[in-house]
């Protein structure tokens, strides 16, 4: 087993990993890393979303709320699990859990993997985008520490749903964008044969994500990809969240508050030779 290097790929070659159809799911790193795993359901407002994984357990003895967007293993799995686009109530299970986190002061872990939220008619008449804007106000608050790591997709507001953390690491094979690099093709050239150049232009490796300070760490996967050795890319997985976790879990609520408010506050602000904020 070799590390991978990802100097020599490109944005497409990365893409196309973190799409791998034997890429490791959010339940296959749950099972790996969380001890006697319970699984909840519903968003106690309309129905479960098979989209959307989420319970409690134990990590290493810490008590902690998991949730993930599911992908499946075939097309039977795929369609019951929406492809691992959660609807409305998806996002509202995930709060859910989220504030019953809160009340017994467990930490948050979520893993995201999704290609984007469920844009269908009746996701919208429920209320997919309030659903989503809920989650991202909700959790800003949130008096426990979040830990959030992109497994495979991280897809727009779907990602972001649930990636209001303190701490935001991506697998080194997965991405992170607002948008697909085909619709990307597609809004800014009208040709989907231009998906390469998208995917350059989106900068959603990991690689150029950290370097934008986007996230905040890189969990390097074995070559050739976390497909071919699931349970070494699950173990460095788990080593990053225990000690990322016990880390947050010293700091001070309020404090926790605080630096995750300007976390968030201070991306996208670039400042010129002078200083002078853009």
């Amino acid at each position: 087993m070799k590390e991978l290097d990802t100097t020599m790929k490109t944005a497409l070659d990365t893409v196309r990993l973190a799409r791998h159809g034997k890429r490791p799911t959010t339940r296959d790193y749950i099972d790996a890393l969380i001890d006697d795993f319970i699984e909840l359901h519903g968003d106690r407002r309309f129905a479960d979303d098979p989209a959307m994984v989420a319970g409690i357990g134990f990590l290493e003895g810490i008590p902690v709320t998991i949730m993930g967007q599911q992908k499946g293993r075939n097309v039977k799995e795929n369609i019951r699990r929406n492809f691992g686009m959660a609807h409305p109530e998806g996002y509202r299970k995930a709060l859910r859990l989220m504030l019953q986190a809160e009340r017994f002061g467990r930490p948050v872990i979520t893993l995201i993997d999704t290609p984007g939220a469920y844009p269908g008619i009746g996701a919208e008449e429920r209320g997919q985008a309030e659903a989503i804007a809920v989650n991202l106000y909700e959790m800003s608050g949130l008096r426990v520490p979040i830990v959030t790591c992109v497994t495979g997709e991280g897809g727009s507001g779907g990602a972001l749903g649930i990636a209001v953390a303190d701490r935001v690491f991506m697998l080194s094979n997965a991405i992170y964008s607002v948008i697909s690099h085909e619709g990307c093709a597609s809004i800014l050239w009208k040709d989907t044969g231009r998906t390469a150049d998208a995917a350059e232009a989106l900068r959603l490796t990991a690689r150029d994500l950290k370097e934008l300070k986007v996230i905040d760490g890189i969990i390097p996967e074995p070559d050739p990809g976390a497909h071919e050795f699931p349970a070494e890319t699950a173990r460095r997985l788990k080593k990053t969240l225990l000690q990322t976790l016990r880390e947050l879990l010293e700091i001070d609520p309020d404090a926790l508050l605080q630096q995750r408010y300007m976390k968030f506050r201070n991306m996208g602000i670039f400042a010129n030779s002078a200083g002078t904020i853009l």
